[in-house]
Order: C-alpha cells, then structure tokens, then sequence
C-alpha cells in the first residue's frame, strides 16, 4: 500500500492508547455556560440577548459581526446572567455571553432543510454559514467563507484531514469509528458546491480501521478516494497534507484555493452534515480529556461552553497534582494556569501530565547538528532563524524563508541543545504579521 507524506517531520510518543479504544461520551454540563464572542477568525460576534433573557437549547445568543466572522448559539437551557470579559484557553481576557444553565436542556425546533441534492450552492452556503460552522482543528476560520473561493471552478480537490497526527489526540479518531457517515455525508455536501471537484479523505496508516470503514462507505462512489498517509508529525498541518494528497506545493502568501484545494477537519465536515441535513447549529464538539495525570482519560462530547475544569471532574480528576495542563496537544497546544475556562468550538482536547520534562531542560548553545534542518517540514533553518529572532532582524529573517514556519515544533522537538527554536521563531513571526498590518 502506498503511504504518502512530506519532507521533514519528527515521530513523538503518540499517548493514543490512552483514550483511542474508549467510546465516546455525552456529558451534559451542570454549571455556567460561557460563550466567548471571539471563538473563530475575523470580526467578535454580536450578541443579540441581554442580562436576565430566558434561552433555549439551540437558540442565536449572537449574530455574525461581519462575513468573515460566526453566529453563536446556547448550547443549554437556562438565564443570561451577563456579558462580561472571562479567562480562555490563551490567557485572554475576551468578552464573553454567561448562561445559568437550568439543568432541563429544553431545545428550539430546527426547521428541517430541503434534501441537499435539491438546494442550490447558495442555499448550502447560507445553511452553513447560519449554523455558526468554523473549522473546528484549531484555526477557526468560518467555514462558509473558505467554501466561496474567488474562483470555485477551479477547485480540484476537497480534503478531508483525518490524520490526526498530534500526539495523545484521538477525537476524530473516535469519531470516525463511530460516526464515519456523517463524515463522507458532510464531504458529499462539500462536494455539491464545487463542480469539478473530487472528495479526498486522508488517514495516517496508524488508523487502519478507520481506513477500511471509510474505504467501504466510498467503495462505490467515484468522486471520493481514500489516501493512506504515513504516519508522521505534522501530517495534519495544512500544507504537508496537501502536499502529501495531491504533490501541490503552497507557501505562506497563497490559500489552498490558489492550488486547487479546500481542506477540513473531521469535526468540522460532520458539523457541515449536521447542519445541511437537519438544520442544526454547531453546539457540540468531541473533545479528548487524557494525560497520565487523568484518573480516567476519555473522549466526551462537550456542549460549548463548558469548562474544562467540569469535564476534568467527570474524567476522574487527578491522580495527582500535574505540573502541566495544555489545551491541545504537546507539539501545538497552550498551556493552562487555570482550569475553569470555557470549551469553544476550536476546542479539541485537554493534556495533563504529571511531569514537566521540558521545564527541565537548560538551553544550551548550538552544536550546529542540523537536525532542526532535517526536521522542518518547510525546509528552512530553525537555528538560524532563531538567532535573527533573538537579534531582531527582520530582513534576514524573512530572506531565510522565516514566514513559512507552521509552528509545528518539529525544530524544538529534536534539539539536542533544547533550544526554544519554535518560540522565538514564532514570536517574530507575529512581530513581522503585526508591521504589515500597520502598513
């Protein structure tokens, strides 16, 4: 069998094995909900309900704030007690919609769409964007916007990202094993808007359950392929999976568009099924609670809004006191001072681990090795990179191809001198971002 990848990559402890034979869980919240208005890219949403007003389950709390931006809806029943700023998983301060969740979970009748086959391009468009769907893998970029690319008839290929390559990480996992459906009919549903174009669902061999489930579910389906990624970090960035799917090549100034592409998570195509077949607003999200510090790691799916410090108590709590909590992934993940802040829909796991190896280490000079060379998917050079950064040179910095960075931490990852590569590199990165801006 054929396994496609990318130049470069590194192969961390994966930490799967915690959570990846566990089925799925509802749990359903018992304190405040809390709704940041900023939970996508672009414009804060704008909410439409004040202090006091009763909401149902399903019901707008607040509008989009422009095109590129998403509405938000209660994901319980309960009382708006206000609109303050609270605590998210960056450390921000953001504006946020608070719920006093009433415990009945009384939910708004959705009127039921057309079948899609039947709706028009537009339709599927308004559907998706009226469902507040943003890309659920961490970026949050809405997800109507990325479906209307200037030019949709060339569009080649819509990719699904299955390959989940972050370690400790198994909520699409799950989600493909059990709800493999809703993906390809999420995919289907993408595919109606774009009429050249062929379905690609990407899977690292390491699930090779999943492959043959979806293999299955496509076998008499033309338009769609399944494509067996070998298993590598970060085969799930953007560019390394399209790179590995279809050998197109993009750097930081092009959007998968310019090369014929549209690519998606597997939470966010099952949210762009839910919300095309049954009218049904994005309020749900697998999220994986794991670590060795979790007395019982598991993957639940979580009402947004709810904290991480409830589903911490749901999972058991600790085994002991963690010395490091991260939202995410070790590899891109951030990490918690607290945990009583809000799930949104970029959320996708929670990682406590017991010892803090990195906190450990004592950076040391560079022995010029070249492994963060080697490792970096982007083929540019950390180290040297890094050492612009420190001296604030911007000019070189980008001349050494500086911006085409992931930020995946493949460089740090394999530093025998424990350097802080990815760090400094992406604080440039956003010092150079943030200049642009100004101009």
């Amino acid at each position: 069998m054929s396994k496609q990848t990318f130049h470069g990559g590194v192969h961390p402890y994966d930490g799967k094995k915690l959570t990846k034979d566990k089925k799925i869980r509802e749990y359903l919240p018992k304190g405040d909900l809390v709704y940041p208005l900023i939970q996508h890219i672009g414009a804060p949403a704008i909410p439409v309900v004040s202090k006091g007003d009763h909401v149902l389950t399903g019901q707008l709390i607040a509008r989009e704030g422009g095109f590129v931006s998403a509405p938000i809806y209660a994901t319980v029943s309960g009382t708006v007690k206000g609109i303050e700023p609270r605590r998210v998983t960056t450390g921000d301060m953001v504006d946020s919609i608070i719920i006093e969740n009433d415990g009945l979970f009384e939910e708004v009748e959705y009127e039921q769409p057309k079948p899609y086959k039947e709706l028009t391009r537009e339709e599927i468009l308004a559907l998706i964007q009226k469902a507040g769907v943003v890309g659920m893998g961490g970026a949050g970029f809405p997800t109507h916007v990325k479906l209307q690319p200037k030019h949709p008839e060339k569009i080649d290929y819509v990719i699904v990202n299955g390959a989940e390559c972050e370690p400790y990480l198994t909520s699409d996992y799950r989600r493909m094993i059990e709800e493999p459906e809703k993906v390809v009919g999420g995919l289907k549903i993408m595919l109606r808007l774009f009429e050249h174009a062929k379905g690609i669902i990407a899977i690292e061999d390491n699930k090779p359950d999943c492959i043959e489930k979806m293999k299955a579910l496509v076998k008499d389906n033309p338009e769609i392929m399944v494509k067996t990624l070998k298993t590598k970090y970060p085969q799930g960035a953007e560019r390394q999976l399209i790179y590995a799917t279809t050998r197109r090549q993009l750097n930081s100034t092009k959007l998968p568009a310019d090369v014929g592409c549209i690519v998606d998570n597997i939470d966010t195509v099952t949210a762009i099924y839910l919300a095309v077949t049954y009218g049904r607003p994005l309020m749900n999200r697998i999220v994986t609670i794991t670590g060795d510090a979790i007395r019982n790691p598991r993957n639940y799916k979580v009402r947004i809004g709810t904290s991480y410090q409830e589903l911490i108590d749901e999972a058991g709590g600790f085994l002991g006191k963690p010395e490091k909590i991260i939202s995410g992934g070790p590899m891109m993940g951030f990490a918690l001072f607290m945990t009583d802040v809000p799930t949104t829909k970029t959320a996708s796991a929670l990682l406590c681990l017991s010892k803090d190896d990195v906190s450990r280490f004592e950076p040391s000079a560079c022995i010029k090795c070249g492994r963060c060379l080697e490792a970096c998917p982007a083929r540019a050079m950390p180290n040297l990179l890094a050492d612009y950064a420190a001296q604030g040179r911007k000019e070189e910095f980008v001349a050494q191809s500086g911006m085409e960075c992931c930020e995946c931490g493949s460089c740090s990852f394999v530093c025998p001198a424990r350097r802080q590569l990815t760090q400094a590199i992406k604080t440039m990165r956003k010092q150079i971002l943030e200049d642009r801006k100004k101009k």
